[in-house]
């Protein structure tokens, strides 16, 4: 699920990599959302086929997952554990919550999610792309998933 992630770019390269990682299904919450031509030249036709719908307000929609779906973001916080000793509840279903490219995951959103997870960074920057994050999580949760 993207909050507000508007980048044409980096959302066909979340469409890319929802197909390798076969994901249920892409939510794009917020307005002005670019699925359109210069998003395809990241997508590689794979719009096509990732099931996806875009939500004006991610509120109403992460109440309703709340209920069936264990919510993490990935984000940066003062609390957020790393990823690499996070544990899923292989039980339940997961929804990623993936934040805008400027200001990340809103803190409204951080206080509905059962955890917040980061990457650790080890040089000067204190953040990554958003596609590449994703990778880097949905890779290290299949990894827990099929172990």
């Amino acid at each position: 699920m993207c909050d507000n992630i508007t980048n044409a770019p980096n959302i066909g390269s979340l469409f890319r990599i929802a197909d390798a990682f076969n994901i249920e299904e892409l939510i794009f919450c917020g307005n002005n959302i670019p699925i359109g031509r210069r998003m395809t030249k990241t997508s590689r036709s794979t719009e096509k086929y990732v099931n996806y719908k875009i939500e004006e307000k991610i509120d109403d929609i992460i109440l309703k997952l709340k209920e069936t779906y264990q919510i993490i973001a990935l984000e940066i916080t003062e609390s957020s554990t790393e990823l690499s000793t996070f544990k899923l509840e292989a039980n339940k279903p997961i929804v990623l919550i993936l934040g805008d490219e400027n200001f990340g995951v809103s803190e409204f959103i951080l206080k509905q999610c059962d955890a917040i997870i980061h990457i650790n960074m080890y040089g000067n920057n204190s953040s990554m792309n958003v596609a590449q994050s994703t990778s880097i999580a949905l890779y290290e949760f299949t990894k827990q998933l099929n172990s």
